[in-house]
């Protein structure tokens, strides 16, 4: 065990800048009424809200490549987007924050996936979704590959971040991989249920507790059990790591060398969860882009997402924010 020291962040920090990582997945929107509460409507039993204002975030994927930006890396969003006005919102939202948007496509014939969010007195009343699901053509594939075969001399890394909407299909997963292999760039993977055991021989493989269960067919109840669970998916996956996220219960890293590391979370007031997922993900890719140990990167990405759980709604994790919060932690 040592402390993870803050002059050691700084350093990571520093030689995460300017590293070029894609990420390949479900571009999402994120839109944000916020307002206040004072009544119940009439009509029936819901709250009214009073709206005071309303703002756009990236979500999904693109929320992954925001966080990488924010963190001092180049982040390339590689995805698909409709052709519609919440697409166009997504590019400008990219082009204010200095990234690269070139490597996102546009479909006419599905919608821009949309998560609206109903806020009154800081806490979510509703959500609304509009999406597509339905896997992207095989065509719309082989476009994103060109993204990543034309820039895969500069990437540090590859982000396959799977929402299930149909972007990742196992067709582009192994194209991407073997493209990524060809070349030495780690493939980091946010998997979902769908394509589970298709991610074969990345470099670290993320799932959360619920997707682990739901893969396996066992509960993680026990560290026992959590502890077959990251061994048996080394196994099944021929993976380097699997970082099994447990909510309140932190992290556990398990590395082709056998080692096991619990990571541990500290007690926070949690506003908000959306998008720490994704978070976690970035910080991962960009601190082992900068040349971190794993069980860095993962002490990392766990400090990282807990943060921004405790602001409402969705927020990239800053150098600042995580020097703050990673100060004095032991791994």
């Amino acid at each position: 065990m040592h402390i993870l020291s803050t002059q050691r962040v700084h350093e990571l920090l520093a030689h995460c800048a300017g590293k070029h990582i894609a990420v390949v997945g479900d571009i999402m929107l994120d839109r944000y009424f916020w307002g206040t509460v004072n009544r119940i409507s009439p009509e029936a039993p819901v709250p009214v809200v009073d709206i005071e204002s309303e703002s756009f975030h990236l979500g999904g994927a693109s929320n992954v490549a925001m966080n990488l930006q924010s963190l001092g890396a180049q982040g390339l969003m590689v995805g698909v987007c409709g052709d519609d006005n919440s697409g166009k919102t997504v590019r400008d939202i990219l082009h204010e924050a200095n990234m690269d948007a070139s490597g996102i496509i546009s479909d006419s014939e599905r919608p821009t996936t949309v998560k609206t969010r109903i806020i009154g007195n800081n806490q979510q009343i509703a959500r609304l979704d509009r999406e597509v699901k339905s896997p992207i053509a095989d065509d719309l594939s082989r476009k994103l590959l060109g993204v990543l075969e034309a820039s895969q001399n500069q990437l540090s890394g590859i982000i396959l971040e799977d929402y299930n909407k149909g972007v990742i299909t196992p067709f582009l997963i192994r194209e991407v991989i073997a493209l990524a292999q060809k070349r030495s760039i780690p493939v980091f993977v946010d998997p979902k249920f769908a394509n589970f055991f298709a991610y074969q021989r990345v470099t670290l493989f993320k799932p959360n507790k619920k997707e682990t269960q739901d893969a396996l067919g066992f509960s993680l109840s026990s560290d026992d059990e959590v502890l077959r669970a990251g061994r048996e998916l080394l196994t099944r996956l021929q993976c380097e790591n699997v970082l099994v996220t447990l909510g309140a219960r932190g992290m556990m890293l398990f590395e082709s060398n056998g080692t096991v590391s619990s990571v541990p979370t500290r007690a926070r007031h949690v506003a908000d969860v959306s998008g720490a997922g994704d978070t976690a993900i970035a910080t991962l890719a960009a601190a082992v882009a900068a040349g971190a140990s794993f069980v860095e990167a993962a002490s990392l990405a766990n400090s990282a997402a807990g943060a921004v759980c405790e602001e409402p709604g969705i927020v990239a994790i800053t150098p600042k924010r995580l020097l703050e919060t990673v100060e004095g932690i032991t791994i």
